[in-house]
């Protein structure tokens, strides 16, 4: 791939999408689980450009969304609606209303309360809400404690005797359908045994529901297989499939599982220009055109970034520095104390594993922005979002000059 190319014929900040790595990520997984019925649903969330969304739904990908717009935007690129599941801890009334009437596969529950809603709601509509709930069970996912989500003390999910109350209350009721049931411990997860714990605890809550004739049909793993972004230990997909499967012995389910970052995350690059360098002390600074408000995964998780230099120097010295860029925060950085070639105004700076929580995550901080999105597929690029303009930033805001 041609970063300087890509840069000059688009401009910079730029993320950059390889759909051949995504192609490839994709077919892994849906491999490792092709022995039993599977859904490989794309978490949305990881990266929501439809171009996107269209290239996994073209694979035959369902959707994990977490808000009715994630839900239209999966409609929308052609994502079949029974491969659609409707997840997340605080769902509105008109959005659990517009579910059931687009009637997508099923809601994943999170609480009493929201079971009582979907039920009140589907009774007002006079229709049957397919439903999965999620269960939390409580395993320690050995991740970052900001995406940990199986925990009791995460925000996501019902404990397993909360979990029985509900499929029953949902088993007599003729408003609600009980045809699934979920769970996803955190994310970039890279070790195998929780998993496989957390399955194992899922699959006997299966068993015992299925004893007192509520017939699930969907075991909805999740997602949160970890990718390398620096020196981690990866679990195999087809490990991981086995892993689930070995915790379902006689029970006849279609496993859906929830990929975002491992589809997309290692195929994705964000590229930005040097501006100028600046010694402050013995303190070095690379600044460049992106900011925090463009990728903030560094500074909201102090999380690391391969970055790569383009340096024109000629026989560059090679010194540290922090890469920060032009937003009016000390959190505005990409890297820290990180060796680097000496740089020339115009130079490029690669930051790799981008293609996962980055631009969906992005803002108008400062009122800058957004970066343009391209995609590159079979030696071919081709622009799927362009750069925001000011008028986009201010389009939606009214009566300034009363």
């Amino acid at each position: 791939m041609n970063f300087k190319e890509l840069a000059q014929k688009y401009d910079t900040p730029l993320y950059v999408y390889d759909f051949d790595h995504f192609t490839e990520q994709f077919n892994k997984l849906k491999k490792a689980f092709k022995a039993r019925k599977s859904i490989i649903a794309y978490a949305i969330k990881a990266n929501s450009n439809l171009s996107v969304i269209k290239h996994f739904s073209n694979l035959g990908s369902g959707a994990d969304c977490v808000s009715i717009g994630e839900v239209k935007r999966a409609l929308l690129a052609g994502v079949d609606k029974y491969k659609i599941i409707f997840s997340g801890v605080g769902k509105r009334d008109d959005e659990i209303q517009e579910a059931l009437i687009k009637d997508i596969l099923m809601i994943n529950v999170e609480s009493e309360a929201e079971l009582a809603r979907v039920h009140d709601i589907a009774k007002e509509l006079g229709k049957v809400a397919r439903i999965s709930i999620r269960v939390n069970p409580n395993i320690d996912p050995k991740t970052h404690p900001y995406i940990s989500t199986g925990l009791h003390e995460n925000k996501f999910g019902v404990d397993i005797e909360t979990a029985k109350k509900m499929y029953i209350f949902a088993q007599k009721s003729e408003y609600l359908n009980p045809v699934g049931i979920h769970f996803h411990i955190g994310s970039q997860l890279t070790e195998l045994e929780p998993i496989k714990e957390a399955s194992q605890i899922v699959a006997d809550l299966v068993r015992s529901l299925k004893a007192i004739k509520v017939d699930i049909k969907f075991f909805d793993v999740g997602g949160g297989l970890g990718i390398r972004y620096k020196d981690e230990e990866l679990i195999e997909p087809y490990d991981y499939a086995q892993a689930i499967l070995s915790t379902l012995s006689g029970l006849d389910l279609t496993i859906v599982c929830e990929p975002g970052r491992f589809l997309v995350g290692n195929g994705g690059y964000f590229l930005t220009k040097v501006l100028y360098e600046k010694v402050n002390g013995d303190k070095r600074f690379v600044i460049v055109d992106g900011a925090m408000n463009d990728l903030i995964r560094p500074s909201l998780y102090n999380a690391y970034h391969k970055v790569e230099v383009l340096s024109s120097v000629k026989n560059p010295e090679i010194s540290k520095a922090n890469i920060v860029g032009p937003v009016c925060e000390s959190g505005d950085f990409f890297a820290k104390n990180i060796e680097i070639p000496q740089t020339n105004p115009g130079d490029l700076v690669v930051i790799h594993s981008a293609g996962a929580y980055g631009f969906t995550m992005s803002s108008n901080y400062n009122t800058r922005p957004r970066a343009a999105e391209v995609a590159v597929e079979n030696g071919s690029d081709r622009l799927i979002r362009r750069r925001e303009t000011f008028e986009d930033l201010i389009a939606c805001e009214i009566d300034y000059m009363v």
